[in-house]
């Protein structure tokens, strides 16, 4: 028997349905990721990824889609960058617009 053939007894390898979620909350977390809510799908995402990376590991290769944990990983640190950039964004605008309403009025006669 060589390693290329399987025992008849082993089971069929199937796709890990929380490597799918995890890529699935990642996407999410890209696509929200500008208006502030991507935070919550990519922390989801990683803290799935975690339990996944373990199944996939522990499953010893009859569980497939570490490539799906993976771009659902990178997926979600994308959706946290997003989030913080809108963040700082929008901080900087608010500090502007205060900083234009809180001007002083001089007489035209002041240079």
């Amino acid at each position: 028997m060589t390693s290329s053939t399987r025992h008849p007894l082993d089971p069929d390898p199937v796709r890990a349905s929380k490597a799918s979620a995890v890529f699935g909350l990642g996407l999410l977390s890209v696509v929200i990721g500008p208006f502030l809510g991507g935070l919550i799908p990519a922390t989801l995402a990683l803290l799935m990824a975690r339990e996944s990376h373990r199944e996939l590991v522990a499953a010893e290769g009859f569980l497939l889609g570490a490539r799906r944990v993976r771009n659902g990983v990178r997926l979600a640190w994308t959706g946290i960058v997003l989030s913080i950039a809108a963040l700082v964004v929008l901080s900087i605008v608010g500090l502007l617009a205060y900083a234009r309403g809180r001007g002083t009025d001089f007489d035209p006669t002041v240079n």
